[in-house]
């Protein structure tokens, strides 16, 4: 049908259900007999009211709404819209008798206030009705078309969670019997749903019910329709299906929901990220965006795990340039790639460079003068920066003052590094070396204009060498998943979450802080391990193995985060503190920093134990855990030599000292021997 002619028909039947509408509110008013009089009032009446009833849905956009999609919001609008017109209607109705003129035809103009009150509540129904009668009809249609084709392979599916995500995937799967989906009922803990019905699909039953229900109803999968469901809530709905033999999917959670805007009923497979999911991440939006918004900001490590998604969470705030430094080539197209197809408004600056190398990025300040600097670029694996402490000091130490003294020389605002839980305590190069750029950036804002911060957290869920693909690599060759130590535990946190995090402490910092995020509670590796397999639809300890390997060069059993009360400051953000770490003068870096630069620029290399005494003199806390060979056993070594460059550095190292716990060195020290 062409378009003018089927917008005009739909003007015309509106006009009429108006007519009709009108018309019968008289037949009611007068119980089916009006006086021939009135009637020729009504008539001369009749053209007015249609006319301002009509304005009153155009005022409200009313005929721009697609029949086929009415929804309740559109409702809402039909009775605005002619809630207006019955206004003025009644008006008039009592305007008339007081004007100070009158005229034969402006008494047609008193009709009675229960007319013009049934017309409202008719027309309202009426304008409504049709257009839902349209989208009734519309969907039946489609469904019809569809349900020979699919209705003998749709999936009996119990859902779980009818609150307002639950009734959106309800509507969908109604509206939608081509996903193959036929819901058979919800579950919910509210007693109060208990037996009613949310679009045709009732509420069965609670969630401990589950495994009855299924086997009763025949259910084949179980769909989790909780946007905020916590990890607990999905691990404990896993094993019940598990022990039901049904599938198990889930709609995305709030924070892909927000941050990746994806749909609500877009269903997926249940991730590990979805039996580990926390609260969702309240962030201060508008301090956040305030901070970003048509700034020039730089990131390191712009193609890694942490800044990639950095990088994009930048991106939704709209800054006017984004400069993204990355050593390795293929990470950085990828990036920018991926940057400038999502985000077309932002100009993006791809800029090959090492951090170490002082001249190149003080090139690109000097260039694009930032005001924030997101330092994310670091050697970060710690096994392979036992192997090689040498290129881990250069780059993850002398790399971040590189950066650092960049962002102090050219006036940015903001400098921000990624540190790590590592840092805490260290037995591994790679934590040492991150508590001495933390020395650094603290010792630097105290003499700089830019606010410089640390933000220290855990271990992230698939960042790039993380155990999460090792284990995903290994089940899908078979096994045997390899673990270090069955008493391991680790932090976790989702690469979002730990992104958004990293941003709302830089934008609280007033200069100085070490940030420290909270992780929640850690989690046993062997049940990380053990979690996945069961994803992958195996079993643990018969489809695939488990062993246990002992732990590599630089690891400990357990990562401290340093949140008890006693030892970390509380921010107004609730999964942000501040650690309690006393700052050392720059000076006494800066000497500690020479000593340290000695070593690793001379003409020979040093020894990997050379450099690790080396860095135990910076800091005294360091207790390597040194593996002579492949397999060997894990030994604690004696601190390296406590020689001491200044008091001010002995008092500074000894600060972070009270952040460990009992439990974490307790069970170090058992797996040292």
């Amino acid at each position: 049908m062409n378009r003018l002619v089927h917008k005009t028909s739909q003007k015309l039947f509106d006009v009429l259900v108006l007519s009709l509408t009108f018309w019968l509110s008289v037949l009611l008013r007068f119980d089916g007999a009006p006086s021939l009089e009135f009637i020729k009032r009504l008539v001369f009446f009749w053209p007015y009211v249609i006319v301002l009833q009509y304005a009153g849905l155009m005022l409200f956009k009313v005929p721009r709404f697609s029949w086929r999609y009415v929804g309740l919001r559109e409702v809402v609008r039909i009775f605005g819209g002619l809630s207006l017109a019955t206004a003025l209607l009644v008006a008039l109705r009592y305007g008339v008798p007081h004007l100070p003129w009158q005229s034969g035809y402006l008494r047609y103009l008193q009709v009675p206030t229960g007319v013009i009150l049934i017309d409202w509540a008719l027309a309202c129904m009426g304008i409504s009705g049709v257009r839902a009668v349209r989208r009734i009809w519309g969907e039946r249609q489609e469904r019809g078309k569809r349900r020979p084709q699919v209705e003998a392979k749709s999936v009996p599916t119990l859902l779980v969670g009818a609150g307002q995500a639950g009734v959106m995937v309800a509507r969908e799967l109604t509206a939608r019997v081509d996903l193959g989906i036929r819901p058979v009922g919800f579950l919910d803990d509210d007693p109060l749903k208990l037996g009613t019905s949310i679009s045709g699909i009732e509420v069965l039953g609670s969630l401990s019910e589950l495994e009855k229900i299924c086997a009763r109803l025949e259910v084949r999968q179980v769909l989790i329709t909780i946007a905020t469901a916590p990890g607990s809530v999905v691990r404990l709905i896993s094993e019940a299906c598990e022990r039901a033999g049904v599938g198990l999917k889930i709609i995305p959670g709030l924070s892909e929901i927000v941050v990746d805007k994806v749909s609500v009923t877009r269903i997926r497979d249940v991730t590990i990220e979805d039996l580990l999911r926390r609260s969702p991440v309240a962030l201060d939006e508008a301090l956040v965006r305030d901070e970003l918004k048509d700034a020039t900001i730089l990131v390191t490590g712009a193609g890694g795990s942490i800044g990639s998604e950095l990088c994009r969470q930048i991106c939704h705030a709209r800054p006017r340039r984004l400069v993204l430094v990355e050593q390795a080539e293929n990470a950085l197209f990828e990036i920018h790639r991926s940057l400038g197809a999502t985000f077309p408004e932002v100009e993006l600056f791809p800029s090959v460079a090492d951090v170490c190398d002082a001249r190149r990025v003080d090139a690109l300040f000097r260039r694009f003068k930032p005001d924030h600097v997101f330092h994310a670029a670091a050697h970060k694996h710690v096994p392979m920066m036992e192997w090689n402490p040498c290129e881990a000091v250069k780059n993850n130490v002398f790399g971040t003052r590189t950066v650092a003294d960049a962002a102090h020389r050219h006036g940015a605002r903001r400098f921000v590094m990624i540190s790590t839980d590592k840092a805490v305590n260290p037995t591994s190069v790679m934590g040492a070396t991150k508590r001495v750029a933390e020395l650094y950036v603290q010792a630097r804002s105290s003499q700089s204009q830019t606010c410089f911060v640390a933000v220290r957290f855990g271990n992230v869920l698939g960042s790039a060498g993380s155990v999460l693909p090792l284990f995903k690599a290994q089940i899908a060759a078979g096994g045997p998943v390899t673990v270090t130590h069955p008493q391991m535990r680790r932090y976790f946190m989702t690469i979002p979450e730990a992104s958004q995090l990293v941003l709302q402490a830089g934008a609280m910092g007033k200069g100085g802080e070490i940030f420290v995020l909270d992780m929640g509670e850690p989690i046993f590796v062997k049940d990380l391990a053990r979690d996945l397999i069961r994803l992958s639809g195996l079993t643990p300890d018969r489809d695939v193995q488990i062993a246990f390997t002992g732990l590599r060069p630089g690891e400990k059993l357990f990562e401290e985060l340093s949140l008890a009360d006693e030892n970390a400051t509380r921010t107004r953000h609730p999964k942000i503190f501040i650690g309690k770490l006393k700052p050392m003068a720059l000076a006494d870096v800066e000497k500690a920093l020479q000593s340290l630069s000695d070593l690793v620029f001379a003409d020979t290399e040093p020894t990997p134990e050379e450099m690790r005494a080396a860095i135990g003199r910076v800091i005294p806390e360091y207790t390597p855990v040194v593996l002579d060979a492949p397999n060997a056993k894990p030994v604690q070594s004696a601190p390296a030599d406590p020689e001491i460059l200044s008091p001010e550095v002995a008092a500074a190292s000894e600060a972070v000292s009270p952040l460990a716990t009992d439990e974490a060195n307790e069970a170090n020290e058992r797996a040292a021997g």
